[in-house]
């Protein structure tokens, strides 16, 4: 599932595009992705103009100009693409054919400089879904998020707050999007190997006055901006809005890496592999410390 980097890729792709376009047209070709859509989504959508391109945790949102928000969660495999875009390259992009019996949802814009553009999404598991809110607080998904990990609200002090007295595992805790928010299972795991923490450390453990908490936040904040820089990661199913791969799956340092040597300098331990939750969480044995 996509987690902050990647969603973050698609937001910055498709801004230059939707930031100013009108909606023109709205066509559904389904009656429901996860969930059904709104009633009267279309409609409400139609004749509004999309004033920004946003994120918050690991939602899309695309503010209208008639007050209300579009939110757009991925799921597994939602993606974004324009019909007016197309590319050459086989082996670096993904690009479906016309009528794809996954284009779900059809955008008809028209931007200021771009011009008419047909914006589609697809989403061939469809565990991603859409909704329209007036007010955050009155969206379920986005009221009770915990601070975004690379704004200033995420900090030790902030994170001894909710962590204090949990006996839950550490990892567990990241993955909570009420402790912080856009955190999943990769990145948990390679921002814990960074701060040298075991994933199955008991959370309030790490609550001792130390600087384990000031090394956690800065193990998550270096994780999530490096892949963002590499436009996320890309295991199988994720491509951003031009239709391309993410780059940061190639520098990994322990996910997906069970049985290989820890590229910690002057560690001699091997990665391995432990269940959580039914989650792979992979660490460093020797290197990550527990309570």
């Amino acid at each position: 599932m996509p987690e902050l980097p990647e969603v973050e890729t698609v937001r910055a792709g498709l801004a230059p595009y939707v930031e100013g376009a009108q909606i023109l047209k709205v066509t559904l070709n389904r009656k429901d992705l996860r969930f059904p859509f709104p009633d009267g989504f279309a409609a409400a959508l139609q004749g509004q103009t999309i004033l920004r391109a946003a994120r918050r945790a690991k939602y899309l949102l695309f503010p209208l100009s008639g007050g209300s928000t579009l939110l757009s969660h991925l799921g597994m495999t939602g993606s974004y693409r324009f019909v007016e875009f197309s590319y050459k390259d086989p082996s670096r992009y993904y690009e479906p054919p016309p009528g794809e019996k996954h284009d779900h949802v059809a955008f008809h814009l028209r931007h200021p400089s771009q011009g008419e553009l047909h914006l589609i999404y697809a989403d061939a598991r469809r565990f991603g879904f859409m909704e329209l809110f007036e007010r955050e607080e009155d969206s379920p998904y986005l009221k009770d998020l915990g601070p975004e990990p690379l704004s200033n609200a995420f900090n030790a002090g902030q994170l001894a707050t909710r962590l204090a007295g949990r006996k839950a595992p550490i990892k567990a805790s990241l993955l909570d999007q009420r402790v912080v928010a856009g955190i999943g299972n990769i990145y948990a795991s390679e921002a814990l190997h960074r701060a040298h923490i075991r994933p199955d450390c008991p959370s309030g453990a790490l609550v001792d006055g130390s600087s384990r908490l000031d090394d956690l936040v800065f193990g998550v904040r270096t994780v999530l901006t490096e892949a963002v820089e590499a436009g996320g990661s890309t295991l199988k199913d994720f491509r951003n809005a031009e239709g391309g791969s993410g780059y940061f799956q190639h520098r990994f340092s322990v996910y997906d890496r069970e049985g290989e040597p820890c590229p910690t300098p002057l560690c001699s331990g091997t990665i391995a592999r432990i269940v959580q939750s039914g989650r792979s969480s992979f660490f460093c044995p020797v290197c990550q410390k527990g309570a």
